[in-house]
């Protein structure tokens, strides 16, 4: 069982994240150094309770992947298979579009924090249960593999980005983008 941190501690771990937020938002790299000036502490507090930029940046995405884990076991009790993928990868690509720490941690090679390997096999997890059971009632593509899910979520997330004007209006793009895909995948069109 981990221990409390005390309240000053607990004040500067919060401190810190949220610079770290700050900057991650305007897409600044993260460097332990210039977060704790821009903190207003001591380098050796931020090493303290980050020990890598790695660390850092994970811990600023874990309530996005916490988000994003709790919306795919809602999606899992989803007795419609379609409607039930159709969800997940909408909340994962507004997630992708609102949250700029989510892309880099999930490109990631490896993971820092045991915390966030979890979330990751808990999101591809429930990304290929979904998929498996829209392919499995027919609603999908029979040519679809889990493997797609993630470069075609990026994919929309990118475009968003690039072509969604504003950030304001970059969620807005990014649905209609998806609702293009989701269309060419479903198996037969839902007018059909």
């Amino acid at each position: 069982m981990t221990t409390p941190l005390r309240k000053d501690a607990a004040r500067n771990w919060d401190r810190i994240v949220a610079v770290a937020r700050a900057l991650v938002d305007q897409g600044t790299p993260l460097q332990l150094n210039d977060v704790a000036r821009r903190a207003g502490l001591g380098v050796g507090t931020v090493y303290r309770h980050f020990a890598t930029p790695e660390a850092l940046l994970e811990t600023v995405a874990t309530p996005c992947l916490e988000a994003l884990a709790a919306h795919g076991e809602q999606a899992l009790a989803d007795t419609d298979p379609w409607r039930a993928l159709e969800v997940f990868l909408t909340h994962t690509v507004e997630a992708q579009v609102t949250d700029a720490s989510l892309a880099p941690v999930t490109a990631a090679p490896a993971d820092t924090l045991p915390r966030t390997t979890e979330l990751k096999r808990s999101l591809w997890s429930a990304g290929t249960t979904l998929l498996d059971r829209a392919r499995e009632a027919g609603a999908v593509r029979p040519d679809l593999v889990s493997a797609d899910l993630v470069p075609l979520m990026c994919g929309i997330a990118y475009a968003a980005h690039v072509h969604g004007g504003p950030p304001a209006d970059r969620i807005d793009t990014a649905r209609r983008y998806l609702a293009t895909l989701l269309g060419g995948l479903r198996a037969t069109p839902p007018n059909a």
